[in-house]
């Protein structure tokens, strides 16, 4: 039986061969230049990584490894991050995700250290918190430490870090879902069961009722749709520069998952939420399409945003939202917190062009997206299931996003990326440079 390894001692060799050839051919061209607002304005749209796990096309949505998201969300998580590391769709029965299954039952399971670490940890800690600190505990199992210590090649560092990314992958489920279970005095951690899937798995673990295991599909959707978006955003880009130190996974992924927890990056699907829960109130149950029509132009005209609508790259309606609210349809169309999101889907867009029209007439700069990221809905479909703990949706968030944060890593090792470093300059030097 094949194994992940395996496939990719085929693969690795071809990788170097193209990026030299990129190097050797190209290495002095010009891809990218930089305004001065792009220095203050996070080096938005700046061209200057390197990412082939996914893309994000502002006209059309996301790519991993060249397929359209909404062509494959019926892939599997092993399925997922076997794609995202290859570049190839295996079918969930063949012998190297089998292989990868047993693989990931073999090392599922988490030190007794790690249960006592969140157990002393205070009863209001954030569940991103205790999740983060797990993770930054387990690095004592680090291969790639044992390793790099002992003298390890440079051309094998991606092999340890890939026995380190499949270690974190089998654990962080277990581990999110012991947060979940302990954070939220849900009753005893509930352990992996081998031969099921990995989806399967994380649902199981977490312990939401599910006699008919459409949550199941739920926690298999989330993890295939979160998994990555390019390298260039804060959790996956400080991965990839803790990582490009040589640091081992475990730090790595768990300062990615840092960045993650801020506000501006993976709280927003709480706050979209929140903003339906509170349209429903208002209305005292579900509104109308023309109610939502008035309630958004209300909530424009005051200043405030719309939750969930508008991305800083995407100009088209997120994949991930349309895909999410296609489960919603399939399974749960008459909830009146999907029923709403929808609704809200049908109605702001249109307000929101007329809107940014009316801003024109001011003078003021035009809205640049007027359709839902996926966070305008991925929190309904969890909040139907009965997961309304809000402050827990960012470690669903981050089990996901593992898989790519993992997958580049191995990548950046077996191509030999260097370390980060780019040149900072001060704004007496622009003063005095810039003409």
């Amino acid at each position: 039986m094949a194994t992940l390894q395996e496939r990719l001692d085929e693969l690795v060799p071809k990788w170097r061969a193209e990026r030299a050839k990129l190097l050797k051919e190209k290495g002095q061209k010009v891809i990218s230049e930089v305004t001065v607002a792009q220095t203050f304005g996070g080096m938005r749209g700046v061209k200057g990584m390197i990412c082939d796990t996914s893309v994000v096309d502002p006209n059309k949505g996301l790519f991993i490894r060249d397929h359209f998201l909404l062509d494959i969300m019926d892939l599997w998580p092993e399925q997922t991050f076997v794609l995202l590391l290859t570049g190839e769709i295996h079918e969930r029965e063949s012998d190297l995700i089998r292989s990868f299954r047993a693989e990931i039952d073999k090392r599922a399971w988490l030190p007794g250290y790690v249960y006592n670490v969140l157990e002393a940890m205070p009863d209001d800690s954030h569940p991103m918190c205790m999740l983060d600190t797990g993770i930054l505990v387990l690095q004592r199992e680090s291969t790639f430490r044992k390793m790099y210590d002992k003298g390890m090649r440079k051309e094998d560092y991606w092999k340890a870090t890939l026995d380190d990314s499949l270690n974190l992958l089998a654990k962080i489920p277990m581990l999110a879902a012991a947060v979940y279970r302990l954070r939220y005095k849900k009753g005893d951690y509930i352990r992996w069961t081998s031969g099921l899937d990995y989806g399967g798995n994380f649902a199981n673990m977490l312990g939401i009722p599910d006699p008919h295991g459409q949550f199941a599909e739920l926690m298999r959707l989330y993890l295939h749709f979160h998994c990555d978006h390019e390298g260039g955003n804060v959790s996956a880009n400080t991965c990839h520069t803790v990582g490009s130190a040589l640091s081992d996974p475990y730090y790595s992924v768990s300062a990615g998952l840092n960045g993650l927890a801020g506000p501006l990056h993976g709280l927003a699907n709480q706050e979209c939420l929140r903003w339906v829960l509170d349209t429903i109130e208002l209305f005292r149950g579900v509104p109308n399409e023309e109610e939502i029509e008035a309630y958004a132009f209300k909530t424009l005209r005051s200043g405030q945003v719309i939750p969930g609508y508008g991305h800083a790259v995407l100009r088209v309606a997120d994949p991930r939202f349309i895909g999410f609210n296609r489960f919603g349809k399939k399974y749960i169309p008459e909830d009146p917190v999907f029923l709403t999101v929808d609704r809200v889907f049908n109605v702001v867009p249109k307000v929101l062009q007329r809107f940014s029209e009316e801003r024109v007439k001011e003078g003021k700069a035009p809205i640049a997206n007027f359709y839902p990221n996926v966070d305008a809905g991925s929190g309904a479909l969890l909040y139907h299931y009965d997961m309304t703990e809000f402050e827990y949706y960012t470690v669903l968030f981050s089990v996901s996003r593992a898989m790519g944060m993992l997958a580049q890593l191995i990548w950046n090792r077996a191509v030999g990326t260097a370390i980060t470093r780019p040149k900072s300059v001060s704004m007496k030097w622009l003063a005095e440079n810039v003409k």
